[in-house]
């Protein structure tokens, strides 16, 4: 969870990225084509590729679309053949659902002007964060907020430095460690030692211009870089170093780890559901 806005844009040759975090969504905007190996989010992800298609698998075989909202903990991998915006709420901003939604050209194009001026090669403004939400609860129906004392817990794990052990954290809201962990997975469905871990790695992306990622990484509460760069991989399925190399900002020693994404098993099903405009690929694990 994230109260103040950040927003920071990195260019180097032809590539520009663009970051917007916010308490409505937080933003990740790439002007090329990038995949991500297999890799679980705590919270929704909606991938709008700018005119090509996103390719996203999970547990079968791979589906191609203009776009794609994937839930919380659904473990993928996935890319674009164009430049791209992704999209992350968390996860009390939507209804809740299981279901990898795969969004047709019109949805996708609904979203793109939602959040403000997205040029051929990605944003060329300020993005507007509340009104693409705003466009997703439209789609994918409204969430239901969750109780205060997580979405303080949150806020503590988003704080410069933060290293508070939870014990700590729930003490300051008069609950013990495990109510506060109840509470979390009844209002939000997901544990929350990933939304706070979450928190960290956004807060940790948010400082990476103008600092080293060991700076960037015990800012926000990291044990070391190394701990960043594994939930870094884990959450969003790429190093941090990705992010800064094509900016011409990553240091010498983080090694960028690419790999390709591991081969997807079982099947889904897929159907299409009236006045959505958009075919469901059915998570039956």
């Amino acid at each position: 969870m994230v109260d103040e806005r950040n927003d920071w844009t990195l260019e180097r040759n032809d590539r520009r990225i663009v970051f917007a975090s916010g308490a409505d969504a937080t933003v990740f905007a790439e002007s090329t084509a990038f995949r991500v190996t297999r890799h679980a989010l705590p919270v929704w992800k909606v991938v709008l590729p700018i005119g090509g298609d996103v390719e996203v698998g999970g547990r079968g075989p791979a589906a191609a679309a203009p776009g794609v909202v994937v839930p919380p903990g659904f473990a993928h991998d996935c890319g674009t053949v164009s430049p791209y915006l992704a999209v992350f709420l968390d996860p009390w901003h939507l209804a809740p659902d299981t279901r990898t939604r795969l969004l047709d050209r019109r949805v996708v194009r609904r979203l793109l002007a939602a959040l403000g001026d997205i040029g051929e090669h990605g944003p060329e403004g300020i993005l507007d964060l509340a009104a693409v939400r705003a466009e997703l609860e439209a789609v994918a129906g409204v969430g239901s907020a969750p109780d205060p004392r997580v979405r303080h817990a949150l806020r503590a794990a988003s704080r410069p430095g933060a290293g508070g052990n939870l014990r700590s954290v729930a003490a300051e809201v008069g609950v013990s460690a495990p109510r506060l962990r109840a509470l979390a997975r009844e209002g939000a469905g997901v544990p929350l030692v990933r939304l706070r871990r979450w928190a960290r790695l956004r807060s940790a992306v948010a400082a990476l211009p103008g600092r080293s990622i060991a700076e960037a990484a015990a800012e926000a509460g990291f044990a070391d870089q190394a701990h960043f760069a594994r939930t870094a991989r884990g959450m969003l399925g790429r190093a941090p170093s990705s992010v800064l190399a094509g900016a011409g900002l990553a240091r010498a020693n983080a090694g960028i780890d690419l790999s390709d994404p591991p081969a997807c098993s079982a099947e889904h099903r897929c159907e299409r559901i009236p006045g959505f405009g958009f075919p469901i690929i059915e998570d039956w694990s």
